[in-house]
Protein backbone atom coordinates (compact mmCIF):
# COMPACT_ATOMS: atom_id res chain seq x y z
CA UNK A 1 0.00 0.00 0.00
CA UNK A 2 1.15 3.54 -0.85
CA UNK A 3 -1.33 5.68 1.07
CA UNK A 4 -4.68 4.98 -0.59
CA UNK A 5 -3.01 3.32 -3.57
CA UNK A 6 -2.44 -0.42 -3.96
CA UNK A 7 0.86 -1.14 -5.72
CA UNK A 8 1.66 -4.55 -7.21
CA UNK A 9 4.44 -6.17 -9.24
CA UNK A 10 4.44 -9.27 -11.44
CA UNK A 11 6.89 -11.02 -13.74
CA UNK A 12 5.40 -12.36 -16.98
CA UNK A 13 7.01 -14.63 -19.56
CA UNK A 14 6.84 -14.04 -23.30
CA UNK A 15 7.06 -16.84 -25.92
CA UNK A 16 10.65 -16.03 -26.91
CA UNK A 17 11.81 -16.93 -23.39
CA UNK A 18 12.22 -13.50 -21.79
CA UNK A 19 10.83 -12.45 -18.42
CA UNK A 20 9.27 -8.99 -18.39
CA UNK A 21 8.57 -6.91 -15.30
CA UNK A 22 5.09 -5.39 -14.88
CA UNK A 23 3.58 -3.19 -12.18
CA UNK A 24 0.33 -1.43 -11.31
CA UNK A 25 -1.09 1.33 -9.11
CA UNK A 26 -4.82 1.02 -8.38
CA UNK A 27 -7.09 2.95 -5.98
CA UNK A 28 -7.46 0.74 -2.90
CA UNK A 29 -10.99 1.66 -1.83
CA UNK A 30 -12.80 2.54 -5.06
CA UNK A 31 -13.33 1.04 -8.48
CA UNK A 32 -11.01 2.68 -11.07
CA UNK A 33 -12.75 5.23 -13.28
CA UNK A 34 -10.72 4.04 -16.29
CA UNK A 35 -7.43 2.35 -17.17
CA UNK A 36 -4.17 4.13 -18.05
CA UNK A 37 -1.23 2.22 -19.54
CA UNK A 38 2.28 3.66 -19.23
CA UNK A 39 4.91 3.56 -21.98
CA UNK A 40 8.25 4.67 -20.54
CA UNK A 41 11.13 6.41 -22.28
CA UNK A 42 14.43 5.12 -23.61
CA UNK A 43 16.83 3.71 -20.94
CA UNK A 44 14.19 4.28 -18.24
CA UNK A 45 11.59 2.03 -16.57
CA UNK A 46 8.20 2.23 -14.90
CA UNK A 47 8.44 1.41 -11.21
CA UNK A 48 10.77 4.32 -10.33
CA UNK A 49 11.00 6.81 -13.20
CA UNK A 50 7.22 6.90 -13.78
CA UNK A 51 6.13 6.29 -10.19
CA UNK A 52 5.13 9.91 -9.51
CA UNK A 53 3.07 10.02 -12.71
CA UNK A 54 1.34 6.76 -11.78
CA UNK A 55 0.57 7.85 -8.21
CA UNK A 56 -0.88 11.18 -9.36
CA UNK A 57 -3.19 9.40 -11.80
CA UNK A 58 -4.16 6.68 -9.30
CA UNK A 59 -5.02 9.37 -6.72
CA UNK A 60 -7.24 10.93 -9.39
CA UNK A 61 -9.12 7.61 -9.55
CA UNK A 62 -7.48 5.71 -12.43
CA UNK A 63 -6.02 2.22 -12.55
CA UNK A 64 -2.46 2.58 -13.86
CA UNK A 65 -0.37 -0.21 -15.41
CA UNK A 66 3.18 -0.33 -16.72
CA UNK A 67 5.75 -2.72 -18.12
CA UNK A 68 9.54 -2.51 -18.52
CA UNK A 69 10.54 -3.20 -22.12
CA UNK A 70 13.04 -5.88 -23.07
CA UNK A 71 16.50 -4.73 -21.96
CA UNK A 72 15.04 -2.09 -19.65
CA UNK A 73 14.49 -1.85 -15.91
CA UNK A 74 13.78 -5.17 -14.21
CA UNK A 75 12.98 -7.03 -17.45
CA UNK A 76 15.45 -9.52 -18.90
CA UNK A 77 17.50 -8.92 -22.03
CA UNK A 78 20.77 -7.10 -22.68
CA UNK A 79 20.51 -3.74 -20.92
CA UNK A 80 19.78 -0.82 -23.22
CA UNK A 81 19.47 -3.11 -26.25
CA UNK A 82 16.37 -2.85 -28.47
CA UNK A 83 16.86 -5.50 -31.18
CA UNK A 84 13.38 -4.87 -32.57
CA UNK A 85 11.04 -1.96 -31.86
CA UNK A 86 8.21 -4.07 -33.27
CA UNK A 87 8.78 -6.64 -30.52
CA UNK A 88 8.58 -3.92 -27.87
CA UNK A 89 5.21 -2.86 -29.28
CA UNK A 90 3.98 -6.46 -29.46
CA UNK A 91 4.97 -7.12 -25.83
CA UNK A 92 3.12 -4.01 -24.64
CA UNK A 93 0.09 -4.80 -26.79
CA UNK A 94 -0.20 -8.35 -25.50
CA UNK A 95 0.18 -7.40 -21.82
CA UNK A 96 -2.01 -4.30 -21.90
CA UNK A 97 -4.72 -6.14 -23.85
CA UNK A 98 -4.74 -9.00 -21.32
CA UNK A 99 -5.57 -6.48 -18.59
CA UNK A 100 -8.26 -4.76 -20.67
CA UNK A 101 -9.95 -8.08 -21.46
CA UNK A 102 -10.41 -9.08 -17.83
CA UNK A 103 -14.10 -9.31 -16.96
CA UNK A 104 -13.98 -6.42 -14.48
CA UNK A 105 -12.28 -4.15 -17.05
CA UNK A 106 -14.31 -4.89 -20.19
CA UNK A 107 -16.47 -1.77 -19.89
CA UNK A 108 -13.76 0.59 -18.70
CA UNK A 109 -12.20 3.19 -20.96
CA UNK A 110 -8.61 2.49 -22.04
CA UNK A 111 -5.99 5.22 -22.28
CA UNK A 112 -2.32 5.11 -23.25
CA UNK A 113 0.30 7.48 -21.80
CA UNK A 114 3.72 7.65 -23.40
CA UNK A 115 6.74 9.77 -22.51
CA UNK A 116 9.50 10.53 -25.04
CA UNK A 117 10.32 7.19 -26.75
CA UNK A 118 7.20 5.85 -25.04
CA UNK A 119 5.23 8.25 -27.24
CA UNK A 120 6.51 6.36 -30.27
CA UNK A 121 5.53 3.06 -28.62
CA UNK A 122 2.08 4.54 -27.97
CA UNK A 123 1.55 5.63 -31.57
CA UNK A 124 2.58 2.20 -32.88
CA UNK A 125 0.23 0.51 -30.40
CA UNK A 126 -2.54 2.64 -31.87
CA UNK A 127 -1.47 1.76 -35.41
CA UNK A 128 -1.47 -1.96 -34.50
CA UNK A 129 -5.07 -1.76 -33.18
CA UNK A 130 -6.58 1.48 -34.53
CA UNK A 131 -9.97 1.07 -32.83
CA UNK A 132 -8.91 -0.57 -29.57
CA UNK A 133 -7.75 2.42 -27.50
CA UNK A 134 -10.06 5.20 -26.29
CA UNK A 135 -7.48 7.96 -26.00
CA UNK A 136 -3.83 8.87 -25.63
CA UNK A 137 -1.64 11.22 -23.61
CA UNK A 138 1.65 12.02 -25.35
CA UNK A 139 4.29 13.67 -23.18
CA UNK A 140 7.13 15.17 -25.28
CA UNK A 141 6.70 12.26 -27.72
CA UNK A 142 9.46 10.98 -29.97
CA UNK A 143 7.70 11.79 -33.24
CA UNK A 144 11.09 13.06 -34.39
CA UNK A 145 14.48 13.30 -32.71
CA UNK A 146 15.75 16.85 -32.30
CA UNK A 147 18.46 17.65 -34.86
CA UNK A 148 21.02 18.20 -32.08
CA UNK A 149 20.46 14.62 -30.88
CA UNK A 150 21.15 12.98 -34.26
CA UNK A 151 24.68 12.16 -35.45
CA UNK A 152 25.76 13.71 -38.79
CA UNK A 153 24.32 12.05 -41.90
CA UNK A 154 27.65 10.50 -42.90
CA UNK A 155 28.04 8.99 -39.42
CA UNK A 156 24.49 7.59 -39.64
CA UNK A 157 25.33 5.89 -42.95
CA UNK A 158 28.46 4.29 -41.49
CA UNK A 159 26.69 3.19 -38.32
CA UNK A 160 23.86 1.63 -40.35
CA UNK A 161 26.37 -0.69 -42.00
CA UNK A 162 28.08 -1.50 -38.70
CA UNK A 163 24.70 -2.38 -37.15
CA UNK A 164 24.72 -5.60 -39.17
CA UNK A 165 28.12 -6.59 -37.75
CA UNK A 166 28.29 -5.29 -34.18
CA UNK A 167 24.67 -4.49 -33.20
CA UNK A 168 25.23 -4.36 -29.43
CA UNK A 169 28.29 -2.09 -29.39
CA UNK A 170 27.96 1.21 -27.53
CA UNK A 171 29.67 3.56 -29.98
CA UNK A 172 26.92 5.92 -31.13
CA UNK A 173 27.98 9.54 -30.41
CA UNK A 174 25.24 11.52 -28.66
CA UNK A 175 24.69 14.31 -26.14
CA UNK A 176 24.17 13.49 -22.45
CA UNK A 177 20.36 13.49 -22.27
CA UNK A 178 20.17 14.33 -18.56
CA UNK A 179 22.02 17.61 -19.06
CA UNK A 180 19.55 18.80 -21.70
CA UNK A 181 16.37 17.12 -20.43
CA UNK A 182 16.17 18.33 -16.82
CA UNK A 183 15.69 22.05 -16.44
CA UNK A 184 16.55 22.44 -12.75
CA UNK A 185 20.15 21.72 -11.69
CA UNK A 186 18.75 20.20 -8.48
CA UNK A 187 16.69 17.77 -10.55
CA UNK A 188 19.78 16.82 -12.52
CA UNK A 189 21.59 16.14 -9.25
CA UNK A 190 18.72 13.94 -8.07
CA UNK A 191 18.72 12.16 -11.39
CA UNK A 192 22.47 11.66 -11.28
CA UNK A 193 21.67 8.85 -8.85
CA UNK A 194 20.07 7.10 -11.83
CA UNK A 195 23.55 6.66 -13.29
CA UNK A 196 24.43 4.37 -10.38
CA UNK A 197 21.04 2.66 -10.43
CA UNK A 198 21.32 -0.74 -12.17
CA UNK A 199 17.70 -0.44 -13.36
CA UNK A 200 18.55 2.39 -15.75
CA UNK A 201 20.84 2.02 -18.74
CA UNK A 202 23.93 4.20 -18.82
CA UNK A 203 26.36 4.91 -21.59
CA UNK A 204 26.06 5.53 -25.29
CA UNK A 205 23.19 3.99 -27.26
CA UNK A 206 23.92 0.57 -28.73
CA UNK A 207 24.18 0.49 -32.52
CA UNK A 208 21.04 -1.54 -33.21
CA UNK A 209 19.05 0.44 -30.62
CA UNK A 210 20.02 3.77 -32.20
CA UNK A 211 19.20 2.39 -35.65
CA UNK A 212 15.76 1.24 -34.49
CA UNK A 213 14.97 4.57 -32.79
CA UNK A 214 16.00 6.59 -35.82
CA UNK A 215 13.96 4.45 -38.24
CA UNK A 216 10.90 4.50 -36.00
CA UNK A 217 11.01 8.28 -35.58
CA UNK A 218 11.26 8.72 -39.38
CA UNK A 219 8.37 6.30 -39.91
CA UNK A 220 6.14 8.05 -37.40
CA UNK A 221 6.93 11.50 -38.77
CA UNK A 222 5.84 10.35 -42.25
CA UNK A 223 2.55 8.88 -41.00
CA UNK A 224 1.22 11.41 -38.52
CA UNK A 225 -1.99 11.72 -40.52
CA UNK A 226 -2.89 8.11 -39.64
CA UNK A 227 -3.43 8.97 -35.97
CA UNK A 228 -7.18 8.81 -35.42
CA UNK A 229 -7.81 8.32 -31.69
CA UNK A 230 -8.58 11.17 -29.25
CA UNK A 231 -5.35 12.57 -27.83
CA UNK A 232 -3.63 15.34 -25.93
CA UNK A 233 0.01 16.09 -26.65
CA UNK A 234 2.04 18.17 -24.16
CA UNK A 235 5.49 19.49 -24.99
CA UNK A 236 8.03 21.90 -23.56
CA UNK A 237 8.81 24.87 -25.78
CA UNK A 238 12.55 24.58 -25.08
CA UNK A 239 12.80 20.79 -25.48
CA UNK A 240 16.20 19.82 -26.95
CA UNK A 241 15.60 16.04 -26.98
CA UNK A 242 12.42 15.65 -29.04
CA UNK A 243 11.13 18.25 -31.49
CA UNK A 244 8.09 20.26 -30.25
CA UNK A 245 7.36 21.48 -33.79
CA UNK A 246 6.60 17.88 -34.81
CA UNK A 247 4.16 17.53 -31.90
CA UNK A 248 2.41 20.61 -33.28
CA UNK A 249 2.47 19.00 -36.74
CA UNK A 250 0.89 15.87 -35.24
CA UNK A 251 -1.89 18.04 -33.82
CA UNK A 252 -2.49 19.75 -37.16
CA UNK A 253 -2.34 16.72 -39.45
CA UNK A 254 -3.77 13.84 -37.38
CA UNK A 255 -7.10 12.48 -38.54
CA UNK A 256 -8.47 12.64 -34.98
CA UNK A 257 -11.55 14.78 -34.49
CA UNK A 258 -10.77 15.13 -30.78
CA UNK A 259 -7.22 16.45 -30.36
CA UNK A 260 -5.48 18.90 -28.04
CA UNK A 261 -2.00 20.44 -28.13
CA UNK A 262 -0.39 22.13 -25.13
CA UNK A 263 2.96 23.89 -25.62
CA UNK A 264 4.62 25.17 -22.44
CA UNK A 265 7.03 28.03 -23.25
CA UNK A 266 10.32 27.79 -21.38
CA UNK A 267 9.83 24.18 -20.25
CA UNK A 268 12.27 21.43 -21.18
CA UNK A 269 11.92 17.72 -22.03
CA UNK A 270 11.02 16.06 -18.72
CA UNK A 271 7.71 17.81 -18.09
CA UNK A 272 6.53 15.38 -15.40
CA UNK A 273 9.70 15.22 -13.31
CA UNK A 274 12.43 17.69 -14.32
CA UNK A 275 10.64 21.02 -13.93
CA UNK A 276 9.89 23.15 -10.85
CA UNK A 277 6.95 21.74 -8.88
CA UNK A 278 4.62 24.53 -10.00
CA UNK A 279 5.31 23.65 -13.66
CA UNK A 280 4.77 19.94 -13.06
CA UNK A 281 1.45 20.75 -11.36
CA UNK A 282 0.35 22.74 -14.43
CA UNK A 283 1.14 19.86 -16.78
CA UNK A 284 -0.67 17.29 -14.64
CA UNK A 285 -3.66 19.60 -14.19
CA UNK A 286 -4.04 19.68 -17.98
CA UNK A 287 -3.63 15.90 -18.27
CA UNK A 288 -6.08 15.02 -15.48
CA UNK A 289 -8.61 17.58 -16.75
CA UNK A 290 -8.42 16.03 -20.24
CA UNK A 291 -8.95 12.54 -18.80
CA UNK A 292 -11.79 13.66 -16.57
CA UNK A 293 -13.74 15.31 -19.39
CA UNK A 294 -13.66 12.18 -21.54
CA UNK A 295 -14.13 9.65 -18.75
CA UNK A 296 -17.16 11.35 -17.23
CA UNK A 297 -18.87 11.68 -20.61
CA UNK A 298 -17.77 8.13 -21.50
CA UNK A 299 -17.52 9.23 -25.12
CA UNK A 300 -16.01 6.22 -26.84
CA UNK A 301 -16.72 4.91 -30.32
CA UNK A 302 -15.34 1.54 -29.15
CA UNK A 303 -17.85 1.25 -26.28
CA UNK A 304 -20.65 2.29 -28.63
CA UNK A 305 -19.65 -0.41 -31.13
CA UNK A 306 -19.41 -3.05 -28.42
CA UNK A 307 -22.76 -2.03 -26.93
CA UNK A 308 -24.36 -2.22 -30.37
CA UNK A 309 -22.80 -5.65 -30.88
CA UNK A 310 -24.21 -6.86 -27.55
CA UNK A 311 -27.67 -5.56 -28.44
CA UNK A 312 -27.57 -7.13 -31.89
CA UNK A 313 -26.58 -10.45 -30.35
CA UNK A 314 -29.56 -10.32 -27.98
CA UNK A 315 -31.97 -9.69 -30.86
CA UNK A 316 -30.55 -12.69 -32.75
CA UNK A 317 -31.55 -15.09 -29.95
CA UNK A 318 -35.14 -16.32 -29.49
CA UNK A 319 -36.73 -16.43 -25.96
CA UNK A 320 -36.06 -20.19 -25.71
CA UNK A 321 -32.41 -19.73 -26.63
CA UNK A 322 -32.80 -20.87 -30.24
CA UNK A 323 -31.10 -18.80 -32.91
CA UNK A 324 -33.52 -17.00 -35.24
Amino acid sequence: MVGTIKYAEEIIQVPRGLELFTCSWVPANTEPKALVFLCHGYAMECSISMKDTAIRLAKAGYGVYGMDYEGHGKSSGLQGFVPSFERVVDDCSDHFSSICEKKENKRKLRYLLGESMGGAVLLLLHRKKPQYWDGAILVAPMCKLADDMKPPRLVVSVLSVLTLVIPTWKIVPTTDIIDIAFKLPSKREETSQVRSNPLCYKGRPRLKTAHELLNVSLDIEKNLQQVSLPFIVVHGGDDKVTDPSVSELLYKTAASSDKTFKLYPGMWHTLTSGEPVENIDIVFADIVSWLKERTEVRSSSRLEREQKGDNDAQFRVAPLGKKL
